[in-house]
């Protein structure tokens, strides 16, 4: 039940950071360009907005942020007001957490402590009892704290020095995941997340750590929206948030996807030789630009008769075809049954032909490999976003609308009665 006490949030200063030149943004961009156009300054007490829609469509990009951007957090636009205001500070009741929680923070330092705090009273709020906040605020060059620091969020777990929680839930992506893969007993660490039901959630650079998990523990994860990332904005998006609460309590959980429109509008829902059918399969993968570095490494999964799921973000159709043939030429879509792809949001236009797109590239993929591609995931780096397991079995069915569903089974889940979703969004 929601306890009757009500919360209030006190005013504290915002972390002062130095402030970046806002740039119109254009269409057309690469990657780069991409990221450092829709960058997104913050002054003492005062959030920048910025507009993105000449970028990409409202509703495909997460809309607010605050500090410094990667791929887990990429913004559109952002909510005016100072963070410390009135306006933010509402009366509300919460529910005393119970969920017993714990965080890892594998890549990028969070950028405000402010933002940071935010997020740990929402989470708090919405009944999840994290025993380590304090990891939040730890630094070590671009990193959240050294690569042993990192590592032991995990790794004291699977030595058994820390009880192994109900939900690992990640702090931020960006990058350094990869560098902690070599210092995690992964397969130790998995019979343990197992034995006590564990669900590690998270996405972007967290991909690293979740097929590492997968493919030397076998346990399985949830692709979800992080701490900092999400429930630091200002504004979290709803949608999201209740989408997270699901996959995290329903044990048979189902997505339908009516069309491609998240990876491309030139595209069916549907890629197949004959007529769509069912499959099933372990499923698998992640953010492409980091499921496509861990080719030929032992912690990429290998998973026979899997459906592999991939999103990115920012990257033009010449790049997300050479990370697919990076996948392809290591025989990775070998004994698979199906390819899915998530949002591939902000890919601009090919400068040599405007003709090459995401949808050429996806086309040519279903052709290399002739397995059915479904496209229109709604995941990825994105606002209103369906979290769901991957490692878990997946059953994709077509609707008789054009579109499909996918059905999970076979993953841990939290009582749905110990979480009050609407604490992920409110102002604590």
């Amino acid at each position: 039940m929601v306890s009757k006490t009500s919360w209030t949030q006190d005013a504290t200063p915002a972390k002062s950071q130095k402030s970046a030149s806002v740039t119109n943004a254009k269409t057309g961009l690469n990657r780069r360009q991409f990221l450092r156009q829709v960058g997104i300054s913050a002054g003492t007490g005062l959030l920048a907005t910025q507009s993105l829609s000449q970028v990409l469509a409202a509703d495909i990009v997460d809309k607010n942020s605050s500090t410094s951007l990667t791929k887990d957090d990429l913004p559109t636009a952002m909510m005016q007001g100072d963070a410390s205001s009135e306006a933010r500070r509402p009366q509300m009741s919460c529910m005393t957490p119970t969920i017993e929680t714990r965080l890892f923070a594998s890549s990028n330092v969070g950028g405000s402590d402010e933002r940071n705090q935010l997020a740990l009273d929402r989470v708090a709020c919405a009944g999840f009892k994290v025993s380590n906040p304090t990891i939040t605020s730890r630094q070590y060059l671009r990193f959240a704290g050294t690569d042993s620091q990192r590592a032991s969020d995990l790794q004291n777990i699977a030595t058994g020095a820390i009880a192994a929680p109900k939900l690992l839930l990640g702090v931020r992506g960006g990058y350094g995941a990869m560098r902690i893969l070599p210092m995690i007993d992964w397969s130790t660490l998995g019979r343990i997340m197992k034995e006590r039901g564990t669900i590690l959630a998270g996405f972007s650079d967290v991909t690293a750590i979740q097929c590492a998990l997968l493919a030397k523990g076998g346990m399985s994860s949830l692709a979800a929206p992080m701490l900092y990332s999400e429930f630091g904005k200002i504004n979290p998006d709803q949608v999201t948030c209740q989408q997270f609460a699901n996959a995290l309590s329903n044990p048979n959980l189902t997505i339908s996807i009516k069309d491609a429109s998240l990876t491309s509008q030139q595209l069916p829902s549907m890629l197949t030789t004959g007529a769509p059918k069912t499959v099933r399969g372990t499923i698998w993968g992640g953010n492409l630009s980091v499921v496509s570095a861990l080719a030929g490494s032992e912690y990429l999964p290998r998973i026979e008769g899997g459906i592999v799921f991939l999103e990115d973000v920012g990257e033009q159709a010449y790049r997300i075809e050479r990370m697919l043939y990076d996948l392809y030429l290591a025989g990775m879509f070998k004994g698979q049954q199906a390819i899915v792809f998530g949002a591939l949001s902000g890919s601009g236009e090919d400068s040599y032909d405007k003709r090459y797109d995401v949808a050429t590239v996806i086309r040519q993929l279903h052709k290399l490999t002739g397995l059915p591609v479904y496209s229109g995931m709604r995941f990825g780096h994105i606002g209103k976003k369906h979290s769901f397991p991957l490692g878990a079995m997946c059953q994709i069915s077509p609707n008789t609308s054009g579109g499909y569903q996918l059905a999970f089974t076979d993953y841990p889940t939290i009582k749905v009665d110990a979480i009050h979703v609407e604490g992920l969004w409110q102002n604590v």
